[in-house]
């Protein structure tokens, strides 16, 4: 396609990645699966939860989205040889879920093709920067922030209600984390998990002998519904979502490591044609992940920075790999006591509030992300749009009047970048 970067053909990439295979590209690889696999998993399973979604619909969801994000994860790893991880948007699961309690859910499939939709629009026309430019991204934090907070008081209340099954597994959470160097190997949520299954088990809440293995059977959702309720409350956060703060989160990730000349449409372009392959499923937006990405990217990929695509390649792989059992997920996550899967997404989410709150509250619009995260955690509806659209409107309005010169402040850094980079181009 034209109006995506040109590349590596794919199998002369593929032929450098079994050469140079690596002990630390695969296992940096598997890492980076397990803690999105263990983490942000768990928080999809909930969303489906939360919207009392039957097990195989909720199954063809995690099916979709592990498995597009598998194999554009491969495609970006072998097209331009860099450890870019494509994935699924973790706010934009918790977002949904709120929503699918109230909204059916062929409606929120029909949001996900708009998304899909003004994503590829946006990237191909180039106005991505320009349409993320004006919200501040704090503003968009602080809606993030406030959504999520619901999850660290569910973390809470779970402790409270099964202080044996819940309170050891927590604790077991934060010495592994406090053990640096160990927790860059074991993801401390994984050991969460592990304890916890063994105490549901030993304490009888959990009956594993009906669990029975079998592949997942994705369903097809080929007759969504548009409605203008569901463009508000989910397309508009979600396409802010893709565009403004996850797929730009992976660039800078790269950058920050030293890559350069980064296939830009590409990254942005993918990630829509990937939110319709999920559509098709019942699945909710493509992204390119920041975490993943920075996983995959980091020296413990490799030293030879230009073969940590590899890491890559590994993680997509395992993805694939997970998707094909997405139907044991489900009905694991069915069988355990509530209170674990609260607890799971609760310490799953520690990471990414600590971010959102750092991105929303230490620099400028500090009143339009706090009046952001206080509407977004009221969980307000009007109009049958939910709190994260008001959240955003809210938090804009508020900005407009009180922080005028942050966005004055704003302009003029982006209008130095932008001479820099011309300046740069000029230069090479």
């Amino acid at each position: 396609m034209a109006w995506m970067e040109p590349g590596y053909k794919l199998t002369e990439s593929l032929k450098v990645a079994v050469k140079n295979a690596n002990a630390a590209g695969i296992g940096t690889g598997f890492v980076a699966a397990i803690f999105s696999i263990m983490g942000p998993g768990v928080i999809v399973m909930n969303a489906a939860q939360q919207g009392k979604l039957a097990p195989e619909v909720a199954t063809s969801w995690l099916f979709a989205i592990y498995m597009t994000g598998g194999l554009l994860t491969i495609y970006y790893a072998l097209k331009y040889r860099l450890p870019l991880v494509a994935a699924y948007s973790i706010p934009g699961a918790i977002i949904i879920g709120k929503s699918l309690t109230h909204l059916p859910h062929a409606e929120a499939v029909g949001a996900y093709y708009m998304v899909a939709l003004i994503v590829i629009i946006i990237s191909v026309s180039g106005l991505v920067k320009k349409a993320i430019n004006y919200l501040p991204l704090p503003v968009m934090l602080g809606m993030i922030a406030g959504v999520m907070m619901s999850f660290g008081v569910n973390l809470v209340s779970a402790i409270k209600e099964q202080p044996v099954l819940i309170g050891p597994p927590v604790l077991l959470f934060f010495a592994l984390t406090a053990l640096k160097g160990f927790s860059k190997k074991f993801p401390p949520i994984l050991g969460s998990i592990i304890l916890g299954g063994f105490l549901a088990t030993t304490l009888g809440m959990a009956k594993w002998d009906v669990l029975q293995f079998q592949l997942a059977t994705p369903v097809l959702f080929l007759y969504p519904e548009f409605t203008a309720r569901a463009f508000f409350e989910l397309t508009i956060p979600l396409t802010i979502l893709v565009l403004g703060v996850q797929n730009i989160q992976a660039v800078g990730v790269l950058m920050a490591e030293g890559y350069k000349n980064l296939p830009i449409n590409s990254i942005f372009i993918a990630p829509g044609i990937g939110t319709v392959l999920n559509a098709i499923f019942g699945a909710h937006p493509c992204v390119t992940a920041g975490p993943s990405t920075a996983i995959c990217s980091s020296p413990a990929a490799g030293e030879d920075k230009s073969l940590r695509f590899i890491a890559a390649i590994s993680e997509g792989v395992f993805w694939i790999l997970f998707s094909l059992s997405a139907g044991v997920a489900i009905a694991v996550a069915g069988l355990v006591p509530k209170e674990l899967t609260a607890m799971l997404a609760g310490l799953a989410m520690f990471g990414v509030l600590i971010s959102a709150f750092a991105g929303a509250f230490s620099g400028r619009f500090k009143y339009g992300s706090f009046v952001s995260f206080l509407v977004a955690v009221s969980n307000i509806s009007i109009f049958n749009i939910g709190s994260p659209f008001w959240a955003l409107i809210a938090g804009l309005l508020f900005s407009i009047v009180l922080e005028r010169e942050d966005f004055v402040a704003q302009r003029q850094e982006k209008e130095q970048e932008l001479q820099l980079e011309r300046e740069n181009g000029q230069n090479a």
